[in-house]
């Protein structure tokens, strides 16, 4: 089975060629977002990840450094290079929202994906903002925040076949695509016995059986399902439907800034700073931006 940095790694691979056509297109796309109460026919999913019950303290940051944030700028909608060529993306503005939070002075550097973590190790930089997955592994070597995103799984359909919303029993018979040896297909395997998987090579392989009627239903991570929906290839043939699904077993533990284990404070301080971005509604300000079709 592959690991969830592979996919990630495979996903960002797939969109390097669409980085300069990106701007325009998600400007595009945003202009689409529909919200209650503004003419709109439907809502953007906002996830929420912490629990009102737990309030968090802000600690003490007197002398507390300049702070260096690391990044990649190939995975959008998370981190990317704007139209100017400085990083945007969820991850990185919601860093920038948590420094002016706890009025601390931030930078943001770039560096390619796979040697963020060693970066960090070497006190090259102090944060990773970045789709890292949280799991065992990277907890053995670093500290984390509590997950501010995760990608969910979820099913796609065709919209003119007006089929059932997925469940075990309105799956029973159905042909459900997925990209063979991932997750996915080990969770459709485990949970959807009474559906005939498909498994394609990779993700434009199964969406384009999608299109061609060939499958009923399509189920992969919905990061990247959202981005093909709201784009021109699909041609506004699909939509997601049923999920989302988020067995950590199955589908990760999240993303989270990412800081060496010996910079307690500091994670405490960016747990405290996306709580509050949370409750001031902040980060649904930059979700909207970001995800004009949620994956939740």
């Amino acid at each position: 089975m592959r690991n969830n940095i592979s996919v990630l790694a495979c996903f960002a691979g797939r969109i390097k060629s669409l980085r300069k056509a990106w701007p325009t297109a998600f400007v595009a796309v945003a202009m689409a977002i529909c919200l209650p109460g503004k003419g709109a026919t439907q809502a953007v999913a906002i996830p929420n990840f912490w629990d009102p019950r737990v309030q968090l303290e802000r600690p003490d940051l007197a002398g507390l450094r300049n702070v260096r944030f690391l990044t990649d700028d190939e995975f959008p909608p998370l981190h990317f290079a704007g139209p100017d060529g400085n990083p945007t993306g969820f991850s990185v503005e919601l860093a920038r929202a948590a420094c002016d939070r706890l009025s601390l002075t931030c930078t943001i550097q770039v560096r390619r994906f796979d040697t963020l973590l060693d970066a960090l190790a070497n006190k090259q930089g102090d944060v990773v903002a970045a789709a890292v997955p949280v799991n065992a592994g990277l907890r053995d070597r670093f500290a984390s925040t509590g997950a501010y995103f995760k990608i969910p799984a979820r099913f796609i359909a065709r919209k003119d076949r007006n089929l059932p919303a997925p469940s075990a029993a309105a799956l029973k018979g159905r042909t459900v695509g997925v990209i063979g040896g991932t997750a996915h297909e080990a969770f459709a395997k485990a949970f959807m016995p009474m559906a005939t998987l498909k498994p394609f090579s990779d993700l434009p392989e199964v969406e384009a059986a999608l299109k061609a009627r060939e499958i009923d239903y399509l189920f992969a991570d919905s990061l990247s399902l959202a981005l093909w929906v709201g784009g021109e290839e699909a041609a506004d043939c699909c939509e997601l439907t049923g999920g989302p699904y988020l067995e950590s077993r199955f589908f990760g533990e999240g993303i989270g800034f990412v800081v060496r284990k010996d910079d307690e404070t500091l994670r405490r301080a960016l747990d405290y700073a996306l709580q509050q971005l949370w409750k001031e509604g902040k980060y649904t300000e930059l979700y909207l931006r970001f995800f004009p079709v949620s994956p939740f």
